[in-house]
């Protein structure tokens, strides 16, 4: 069969289409599984959408546990890892000993291996569990992970502690931390809406009810009446087994209420409230408080995200367990 010029004109342009597409966002694809493991990404949403349901707390430790991976050493699957003898991995350190999900990963990698062994990464477990935790109980994805992620060997407690800002991050060292992963200034507060659900230990903001400056002080940008009930729920000093919500409006929901929650001076982190310290996030705040652009704007900081510094192609390994690097 011969084809005319119009019709190798329309065949290179698919061709040339179907390139960028697999090669977009450094290697990851679209349903990289779908002829090695057809079942993987149904496999993860259903056994996270069953625990979403009975444990509605998850959603939001599954989404910081994946922000805290993505942070240090790119979304490898380091946060995974285990400490290997007197070496503490990025799970021992502070800011991730409040993490709590591993036992979901790991059932929903026991299960992957028995199905197709040694196929499907454990990065991409966690990113697409991520996402199918905050989109329970809808049906249709809030955003698309491309997947083709394999996982990192390395896991360092101190790496963790350099490059996961803290939650008593100025805006200057907020916007410093997500400019060195190739994220933005929409990027740094779209995302941070991602505090609309889940808790924050006392410990994290006491100092903002207690010791703000070292005087005995209380946070002046904090709203009174607001650190007025923290306090009730906070004593001092800070006890590590009490958490509050963090957004106080809508701690459940995945909804722009956060924002609002913001602009009324409630931001219960100080890296909540660092974001109204800038001119041009404080307008991205008032602009997301207002309309309905949240969740296209968090499906696409997602996308970003879930691509820090991947591993794919020959680099990296597919753990067997996602707690130990194989044999």
């Amino acid at each position: 069969m011969m084809i005319g010029r119009d019709g190798v004109l329309i065949v290179l342009a698919l061709l040339v289409f179907r390139a960028f597409r697999v090669c977009r966002a450094d290697g990851l694809v679209e349903n990289f599984y779908s002829s090695s493991c057809p079942q993987a990404e149904a496999i993860v949403r259903n056994i996270t959408r069953n625990r979403a349901q009975s444990n509605p707390p998850l959603v939001a430790k599954l989404l910081r546990m994946h922000f805290h991976d993505c942070f240090v050493r790119g979304c490898d699957a380091s946060i995974l890892l285990d400490a290997v003898g007197s070496i503490k991995a990025e799970k021992d350190t502070i800011p991730n000993l409040s993490l709590s999900g591993f036992d979901v990963i790991d059932e929903i990698k026991t299960q992957l291996e028995e199905v197709c062994p040694g196929v499907v990464s454990c990065a991409d477990i966690l990113a697409l569990a991520a996402r199918d935790a905050v989109t329970f109980p809808l049906v249709k994805p809030r955003w698309e992970v491309l997947t083709g992620r394999r996982d990192g060997n390395i896991s360092l407690a101190s790496d963790a502690d350099e490059n996961l800002p803290p939650p008593f991050a100025d805006f200057t060292t907020l916007i410093q931390a997500f400019t060195s992963k190739g994220l933005d200034l929409n990027d740094l507060v779209v995302l941070s809406g991602g505090h609309t659900i889940g808790v924050a230990h006392c410990a994290m903001f006491s100092n903002r009810l207690y010791n703000f400056t070292g005087n005995g002080d209380s946070d002046p940008s904090l709203d009174e009446t607001y650190a007025d009930f923290l306090r009730t729920q906070c004593p001092n000093p800070a006890n590590p087994a009490i958490a509050v919500e963090m957004d106080p409006e809508s701690s459940l929901g995945f909804d722009n209420s956060y924002f609002n929650t913001l602009l009324q001076n409630k931001g219960l982190l100080q890296s909540d409230a660092a974001l109204l310290q800038n001119e041009q996030s404080s307008k991205i705040v008032r602009q997301l408080k207002i309309s309905n652009a949240f969740h296209a704007k968090f499906a696409i900081s997602m996308k970003k995200m879930g691509a820090i510094e991947v591993l794919t192609g020959d680099a990296g390994e597919i753990r067997k367990n996602c707690r130990v690097t194989n044999p």
